[in-house]
């Protein structure tokens, strides 16, 4: 265990992150300072003399101006520490690279769709087109719970159970609008996806959302998989229930027939998330994470970093790693849209960190944002993506997303996403059906407290016990044992229905 009360991220940086909470007069010997009032874990001490105005620096990035005079051995927060936009340097592809592909790829014990696609779960899924139709859907799904009814797929061992997903939204939108597009995308992924042995789209009748609709831009097959019907058609939410019921009782033998068996690495598809995020974040879970990234995509996978509210101002460390310029433009493109997006709603970029990040230590979104960018690790940014689009691309990717945890981890499970990591160091509790979702806390105190919801701790990188490279492995086995049926946390607490939660772009009419 480090005895140094104070971490140091970068040699330039004029502030170090408390390792505990820290007492005035607490002496910090390796930056030749004493500590003036409580500092709390997590936060930032001034090492130098800081003047108003000047630039603070963490990971030796600006992450905002000092709004008075700061003294060494001062806390620095909210206080004193204020957003401030800055020119920042892209230089598209200047810090790409040659990704280092391992000779002989990893496996994990995947299940084999017909049609090629590799499953790292095996559900059936209810989906809706419009919130009219939830109840429904929910009561066809409910109908099968084995924590309610154990015996109803007591013959089905190998169906990992039903799922209702089910969203407010449907109608009362334009019917030639982006929502109504984004929404079918998203509906769309969910249909095809591989974690879905067979799909129900459930309905009203009238909605602006008509499934034929749906089915058609997204290039759906109706069938023995895909069944699709209305609660006014049916006759009723009765007839509805009961004729979903009946579908699920005929799907099950095929859904139950299946095997794992040994696929590469390259076949999963890893949606990377934070929330609850911390003054560790950007030290020891989200650099852990980035290096279990990086063995991912030598091993031929992928992974997707998206909460574009959360990237913001570290966008320029992602468009150097960019395969390209048109890449790069890409991203900054959705950069500019969500610029012009929170400027019409009445909001700015910077309306972030919330209140739970700001207590434990994160001041401004710049801030923020730097230690979210190191999920992603250090390979090439291959290509970028806009919400729920599908992934075809291996490697680091990127898709737009807002910054709202169940809302971006929806995007990313429509566009493929097989495995979700999701690092927090304030204790967030999620899932996300039909993809399992690990949990790593970025402090062991969160862990100690909360270990029936976190899958591993990342805590001892802060402690000076533990390092990135070595809990990076740790993560990436995981993520091949998770992908081979090991259970998450959230899993056995039964998460993961409530959280399908479609980005509602537009006015409700």
């Amino acid at each position: 265990m480090s005895s140094s009360p104070a971490i140091r991220i970068h040699a330039a940086d004029n502030v170090v992150i408390a390792r505990r909470q820290l007492l005035g007069g607490t002496a910090i010997a390796e930056e030749g300072i004493t500590v003036s009032g409580l500092v709390p874990p997590g936060h930032k001490v001034a090492t130098r003399s800081i003047a108003v105005g000047e630039a603070v620096r963490r990971y030796n990035q600006i992450i905002g101006t000092a709004t008075q005079a700061i003294a060494p051995g001062q806390h620095v927060h909210t206080h004193n520490l204020a957003f401030s936009s800055f020119e920042r340097s892209h230089e598209p592809g200047a810090g790409a690279s040659p990704t280092a592909y391992v000779p002989e790829p990893a496996t994990f014990m995947g299940i084999v769709r017909p049609d090629g696609r590799v499953a790292t779960r095996n559900y059936i899924g209810v989906l809706t087109s419009v919130n009219c139709s939830a109840t429904a859907a929910r009561a066809i799904a409910d109908h099968f719970r084995r924590d309610i009814h154990p015996e109803a797929l007591a013959d089905y061992p190998h169906v990992d159970g039903i799922v209702a997903l089910t969203h407010g939204m449907g109608c009362a939108t334009a019917s030639d609008g982006e929502e109504l597009l984004v929404l079918r995308r998203t509906l769309g992924g969910y249909a095809r996806h591989a974690n879905f042995a067979a799909v129900l789209v459930v309905g009203l009748g009238c909605e602006t959302n008509q499934i034929q609709g749906l089915v058609a831009q997204e290039g759906l097959q109706e069938g023995a998989w895909l069944v699709t019907f209305n609660i006014q058609d049916t006759g009723g939410t009765a007839k509805t229930v009961a004729r979903g019921i009946e579908e699920i009782k005929r799907l099950l033998p095929h859904a139950n027939q299946v095997k794992r068996v040994p696929v590469p690495a390259s076949h999963l598809t890893v949606g990377l998330q934070c929330g609850g995020s911390d003054g560790y974040s950007g030290i020891s879970a989200n650099p852990a994470l980035g290096a279990a990234v990086d063995r991912l995509v030598q091993h031929g996978g992928c992974a997707i970093l998206s909460e574009t509210p959360e990237i913001y101002g570290g966008e320029h460390l992602l468009t150097r790693r960019a395969i390209n310029t048109a890449v790069a433009d890409k991203l900054r493109a959705r950069i500019a849209w969500w610029e012009a997006y929170t400027a019409r709603n009445g909001m700015q970029m910077d309306n972030n960190p919330s209140a739970g990040n700001k207590a434990g230590g994160l001041t401004t979104i710049l801030e923020k944002s730097l230690g979210a960018i190191a999920k992603s690790g250090t390979t090439n940014l291959v290509d970028v993506y806009e919400f729920a689009e599908r992934i075809t691309a291996r490697g680091f990717v990127y898709m737009d997303t807002p910054g709202y945890d169940p809302v971006s981890a929806t995007g990313q499970v429509a566009g493929g996403a097989n495995l979700i990591c999701f690092t927090t160091g304030r204790g967030s509790a999620y899932g996300c059906a039909p993809s399992p979702s690990l949990k790593l806390s970025t402090n062991t105190a969160l862990w100690t407290k909360q270990e029936d919801d976190i899958d591993i701790d990342c805590g001892g990188i802060v402690e000076g016990l533990d390092d990135v490279q070595a809990c990076g492995e740790r993560i990436f086995q995981l993520m091949l044992a998770t992908a081979s049926g090991r259970a998450t946390k959230s899993e056995t607490h039964g998460y993961g229905q409530n959280e399908f939660v479609p980005w509602q772009l537009g006015a409700v009419m």
